[in-house]
């Protein structure tokens, strides 16, 4: 599959939003807004709790611990930090809460935690943004690729599966003779609290 990350833990992150199906853009319902209350479309990144943090954060270690990885003191908090904002973060947004709490104020300091997280599939580059977010594993399987759905006033970011939308551009690139390497799929728009504003 184009995109697809390697390998990834189990679980971590922000609530699921579905894709958008062709009867959802047939009755004119934009993207990550609920149709119904029995729809499982989450919101936009809620507030993760500390609980739900908490529950993460010990998938992560489990993932590091299982795969020989080194998950450090700066690593695990960045990954914190990411859990616990609402919306994407920049390098030097969580460079500024590390630095808060005690960790050295080197810029490399934040740019090792967040590659080292983006590398093993814990968290996220928005592109679009420049910035970060905590992987969902829940919003799409291992082996899918994410997309993401970014609201352009307040950067909360939802993530869901690209797999439909990468099977129709796989085909149209194969069609062509075409053979992608990298994709990324981000959708700008509007959250519902911000389109209600």
């Amino acid at each position: 599959m184009i995109g697809a990350p390697a390998v990834h833990p189990k679980c971590i992150g922000r609530a699921p939003v579905r894709d958008a199906s062709s009867a959802d853009l047939a009755l004119g319902a934009p993207l990550g807004y609920r149709r119904s209350m029995t729809d499982n479309v989450a919101p936009l990144a809620p507030p993760q709790g500390a609980g739900r943090a908490e529950t993460a954060l010990a998938a992560a270690r489990r993932s590091c611990e299982t795969r020989g990885l080194r998950l450090t003191p700066s690593r695990e908090r960045a990954l914190a930090i990411l859990l616990d904002s609402q919306a994407a973060l920049g390098a030097y947004d969580v460079l500024e809460r590390l630095r808060a709490e005690g960790f050295s104020a080197a810029p490399p300091l934040a740019y090792r935690a967040l590659d080292f997280l983006t590398e093993h599939g814990f968290a996220h580059r928005i592109e679009k943004l420049n910035a970060f977010v905590a992987c969902d594993r829940s919003a799409h399987g291992a082996a899918d690729a994410p997309a993401f759905l970014i609201c352009r006033v307040c950067r909360k970011v939802a993530e869901t599966s690209a797999a439909r939308t990468l099977a129709a551009l796989e085909e149209d690139a194969a069609a062509l003779g075409f053979r992608p390497e990298r994709v990324v799929v981000e959708i700008e728009g509007l959250c519902p609290d911000c389109a209600a504003a």
